[in-house]
């Protein structure tokens, strides 16, 4: 189970968009991320290089922790809003949320819910 701390301390570093480096300090060497139902990502490693490559596709994010989060025992369910500006100049406004069931300190298993729907970039209107 998470102290308090540590989860805030996970919190703050995600909402600093610290998105990589807290993969790196956060989730067990052989966690797993997975979106909706799709098949898990493995091993930290992986999952922060996937987490960096997404964002260099990105020129700004903002990342807000939605509270309360709900924690029982080793499972912690937190409700996400990332705003995604893109190189390309399209948006994207998400809304997860993501259950992590830790082990101790660390996060051992992450699945986001959110509606696919939601990834579709929003491009800006041709200039007149």
């Amino acid at each position: 189970m998470p102290s308090s701390e540590v989860l805030e301390r996970f919190i703050r570093r995600v909402e600093d968009n610290a998105h990589a480096e807290a993969i790196e300090e956060f989730y067990t060497s052989n966690a797993t991320m997975r979106e909706n139902q799709a098949e898990p990502r493995r091993g930290r490693d992986a999952l922060a290089a996937h987490e960096r490559e997404m964002l260099a596709k990105a020129w700004a994010v903002q990342s807000k922790c939605v509270r309360p989060v709900f924690v029982d025992g080793h499972f912690v369910v937190i409700r996400w809003i990332f705003d995604f500006e893109w190189l390309d100049g399209g948006t994207t406004h998400l809304e997860e949320l993501a259950w992590q069931r830790w082990e101790g300190d660390r996060i051992a298993e992450e699945q986001f819910f959110y509606d696919p729907a939601q990834l579709v970039p929003v491009q800006p209107a041709p200039a007149s």
